[in-house]
């Protein structure tokens, strides 16, 4: 994957804020919030500055029984033509069954049977797109009775078979450490990191004993260190600070995108 740098999730309450913002390398869009023949007037100003621009999905779907909507995959190929993306990036996710919504990107079963039904999905998905895939991690608040692997032999697995990229969201990793107890660097590890698109970096709270993953306030020292242990192994090409609402001042997210810096530059990672 090309280099991306350091970046934010664009969002429309914070577009004058990343336009006059200085160490913004790339941005990321929610692309179900897109119409790619109407791009906000924010993202095109920041295009024809030379940022690349990543759509980022939530509702493909790709972890469920039932093969990606056609509508949907040809949306977010309409998001990547208009935004002239690198790539677009999606969740290993299941998020609707039988014509009902979930409303939340819950894990998908990790066993060999989901493994058969989600290299076909992602496949299709592939197909449908003119730019390369990259599947996250999610955040999950519970696992399955039956998994047989881990999310990250899953991810590893399905990497294999498909060549499809890895957005590593370390915030993720976290999540899944402290609810589930899936030693985070263990994750790191099994991991094909040479397939690395690029990195998500957010914060969240701990409530009755679980993580939750709000994206509404600044990244805990236990996810940069997870950052700081995940450059140790490899360049990651990009690295980017997703912040979803109770948006701060402009000064907080500077500071956050110093504090990814700093941590990379832990390894020696210059940017």
């Amino acid at each position: 994957m090309a280099g991306l740098g350091v970046g934010i999730g664009w969002r429309p309450e914070l577009d004058l804020t990343i336009e006059r913002m200085a160490g913004v390398d790339f941005l990321e869009v929610v692309a179900e919030n897109l119409r790619p023949a109407r791009l906000p007037e924010s993202l095109r100003v920041l295009r024809a500055r030379g940022l690349p621009v990543i759509p980022h999905g939530v509702s493909l779907g790709i972890g469920g029984a039932e093969p990606p909507s056609p509508a949907r995959l040809a949306h977010l190929a309409a998001c990547a033509q208009a935004l002239d993306a690198p790539l677009v990036s999606e969740h290993l996710a299941f998020v609707r069954g039988g014509g009902l919504e979930a409303g939340h990107l819950l894990p998908v079963p990790r066993t060999r049977a989901s493994l058969r039904v989600v290299t076909e999905n992602v496949r299709r998905a592939q197909d449908a797109l003119p730019v390369p895939l990259a599947l996250e991690n999610v955040a999950a608040l519970f696992g399955w009775p039956d998994d047989e692997l881990t999310e990250a032999q899953f991810l590893a697995e399905l990497v294999e078979r498909t060549g499809v990229g890895l957005l590593v969201d370390v915030a993720n990793l976290h999540t899944s450490q402290v609810n589930l107890g899936l030693p985070a660097v263990a994750a790191l590890d099994t991991l094909p990191l040479e397939r690395l698109a690029y990195v998500h970096v957010a914060g969240g709270y701990e409530h009755h004993g679980l993580w939750h993953d709000t994206h509404t306030t600044t990244a805990p020292q236990a996810v940069l260190d997870l950052l700081t242990e995940l450059c140790a192994r490899t360049s990651p090409p990009g690295v980017l600070l997703e912040w979803d609402d109770e948006y701060p001042s402009d000064a907080v997210l500077v500071d956050e995108l110093a504090r990814i810096r700093a941590a990379m530059a832990l390894t020696g990672d210059p940017r």
